[in-house]
């Protein structure tokens, strides 16, 4: 077998897995208000909302979600389309490159649909400029002909629902930012809260579990339901080959060490961030993308999937000189800081 062919057969085969787990999280995501785990103020919030926009007859109002990846944001959108009876029309800001591309997908839109925007951040901005009269007024304007004969007409769309969700608000412009009637932001889950969640994700697979082992995968899923879905496949995998099947708090440990997962949640990467500040730059400060070159990832991967649970845990702070470990993040390395920058 040729390099070329091995190549091909890992690219199928890593495409492969991405569908099983994209599979997988349809098939665990709640599809209502009732079955929505977490997030009590948000969900009562969405439930006023979704009450007086039926009482009315209207469109909900556009609805702009942020936080981190992988708390609901999805599944959110999904919710309230199912929970209003209308169509959802999920895209993405990365794959709408032209004007036109928005265009088609507004045109095909119905009455009361709602349209959802993944990385709604990552829009162009030519892009963005379409949506704002489509926001507003619920028209379109379209260009026709190129030079001197160009001329624009205005198209009737239908009154629909834009929710947005992205995981970085800072990068929205205001004009965009303020064409959203109701803007929440999600928060980390509790460890009680993603207990639920995988015992309700446990009873969809029908893999039994112990409250014990719940637990256990909750207390190292970085409060996010994403990967307690994940981790329960994982530790559900492993109590089926070496164990008895049932999730026990013994099993998850022993399945979580093995995929490299401690007590606190950290994978390969968070404690190889860790270990380069304190071994590498003496504890820091270190710029990021300095940071980012030494563990071999993208700035921008640090900085929105491993950076916010690291902070969240007290292990580093941000500095105008760049990132430092704290004495939370020695003492989970098992080290201690000197003054002269050894470690003893």
């Amino acid at each position: 077998m040729t390099s070329r062919e091995t190549d091909e057969l890992i690219r199928v085969a890593a495409a492969e897995v991405r569908d099983e787990e994209r599979e997988f999280d349809a098939a665990l995501r709640p599809r209502w208000l009732a079955e929505f785990v977490g997030q009590a103020r948000i969900k009562e919030q969405f439930e006023l909302l979704v009450e007086g926009t039926r009482a009315r007859g209207e469109p909900l109002d556009h609805v702009l979600l942020s936080g981190p990846p992988g708390l609901g944001k999805t599944t959110l959108a999904g919710i309230v389309a199912n929970e209003l009876g209308v169509g959802f029309r999920p895209t993405s800001g990365p794959a709408l490159e032209r004007a036109g591309d928005l265009a088609a997908i507004l045109t095909n839109l119905e009455e009361g649909d709602v349209l959802f925007v993944d990385e709604v951040h990552r829009m162009p901005r030519t892009v963005e400029e379409v949506l704002y009269p489509a926001l507003e007024d619920f028209k379109l304007d379209v260009i026709i002909g190129k030079g001197p004969s160009a001329r624009s007409i205005r198209l009737d769309l239908p009154r629909f629902t834009l929710v947005a969700a992205t995981t970085r608000p800072g990068l929205i412009t205001l004009p965009l930012r303020e064409r959203f009637g109701f803007s929440p932001r999600l928060d980390y889950y509790s460890h009680e809260e993603l207990a639920q969640v995988v015992n309700r994700s446990a009873g969809i697979l029908g893999t039994p579990v112990e409250t014990a082992g719940a637990e256990e995968i909750a207390r190292r899923s970085r409060g996010t339901p994403r990967i307690a879905n994940r981790l329960l496949r994982r530790v559900r995998d492993y109590a089926q080959v070496r164990g008895d099947g049932r999730v026990t708090h013994e099993t998850a440990g022993l399945a979580l060490s093995l995929f490299e997962v401690d007590e606190r949640g950290l994978d390969k990467l968070d404690l190889s961030i860790l270990s380069s500040l304190v071994t590498k730059f003496q504890g820091g400060p270190v710029g990021l993308s300095t940071l980012a070159a030494s563990v071999g990832e993208e700035t921008e991967t640090i900085e929105d999937v491993y950076e916010p649970y690291l902070l969240q845990l007290g292990f580093i702070k941000r500095t105008p000189r760049g990132r430092v470990a704290t004495e939370a993040a020695y003492g989970h390395l098992g080290l201690t800081p000197a003054r002269s920058g050894e470690l003893f």
